[in-house]
């Protein structure tokens, strides 16, 4: 099993920029595809955004495109979620966890595990 950890969350004003970190501990994550999410206070789950292996094939849900990107160094061993023009309804904990490349590609991608998560804050 991927163990994850996010970083990179905080707070920030309507209108500004985050970078997330996904970083991969004790074990590599070159082969894996790996997918963002959110959850929102008393809100379910939410699929951001996911990247194959190779970060050639990506994805989006509707509400980010255009805003957010997703992007790797796997030499670094980490993924990067690159957030612009935050909006209040941005403010969540944000979490990556690996997925099925094929579900990536199709934009139905899922997670069983997860890392513990960052704090996004955007005020307005």
């Amino acid at each position: 099993q991927l163990q994850l950890v996010e970083s990179g969350g905080g707070l920030v004003q309507v209108g500004g920029s985050l970078t997330l970190s996904c970083t991969a501990s004790g074990s590599t994550l070159d082969s894996d595809a790996i997918g963002w999410y959110r959850q929102a206070p008393g809100k379910r789950y939410d699929g951001i955004s996911c990247i194959s292996s190779g970060g050639e094939i990506t994805n989006y849900v509707d509400f980010v495109k255009g805003r957010f990107t997703v992007s790797r160094d796997n030499a670094k061993n980490t993924v990067y979620l690159h957030m612009n023009n935050l909006k209040p309804d941005d403010t969540a904990v944000y979490y990556c966890g690996a997925v099925d490349p094929e579900l990536c590609r199709l934009g139905a991608w899922s997670s069983d595990y997860w890392g513990p998560g960052t704090q996004v804050t955007v005020s307005s």
